[in-house]
């Protein structure tokens, strides 16, 4: 295990409107935890240096840490930016709730391959956004497309400097985003 994780904050997404699963998916149940985030948390907590959950409200029934974003709209982009102004460390390692299999190995990849970039994402056969490194340096452009209303994170990639980096393991990075998917993940663990 690379001990570069216990040098940076994990800050785990999980104010999004789940409209596909019908329910809000972090307080799903999972594993032997009540909830979803909470199998999250317990699981990155003993591999960084602290860790974040990133919501509009404390809707967790455990003793967590929260970076609140308190932009009107519900986006990735506004919870970003309340990461980055809240994060002391220059970088911080972002993953949302809804990818419980993004494995410590790769997460350790994505952070030694992160020197020198602005952002450092996994890829597969698709970009996973919001599984990655992001450096404060990009605090300002962020707020700019804020303020401009423009809240596309792959927008975000293309406008900094960003390294893709290729995963081979489609499933490690299943997206928990509708009943078929959560119960093929119920299948998993």
């Amino acid at each position: 295990m690379n001990t570069h994780l216990k040098e940076i904050p994990c800050v785990i997404l999980c104010g999004g409107k789940s409209s596909r699963m019908g329910e809000d998916k972090a307080l799903l149940p999972f594993d032997k935890y009540n909830t979803l985030v909470q199998y999250q948390y317990e699981r990155l907590k003993p591999y960084f240096k602290n860790t974040y959950l990133s919501s509009k409200t404390d809707k967790f029934d455990f003793n967590c840490n929260i970076i609140y974003d308190d932009g009107i709209v519900s986006s990735p982009m506004v919870a970003l930016q309340a990461i980055l102004n809240t994060v002391e460390e220059d970088k911080v390692f972002i993953l949302t709730v809804d990818t419980p299999f993004v494995s410590l190995e790769t997460m350790s990849t994505l952070c030694e391959k992160s020197e020198g970039f602005d952002i450092t994402v996994a890829q597969t056969q698709r970009i996973h956004n919001l599984c990655g490194i992001f450096s404060k340096s990009i605090l300002g452009k962020v707020s700019e497309m804020v303020n401009d209303d423009f809240h596309k994170i792959g927008a975000l990639l293309k406008r900094s400097n960003t390294s893709y980096i290729t995963f081979e393991d489609e499933n490690e990075f299943l997206n928990l985003n509708t009943p078929d998917e959560y119960k093929l993940a119920m299948e998993l663990i």
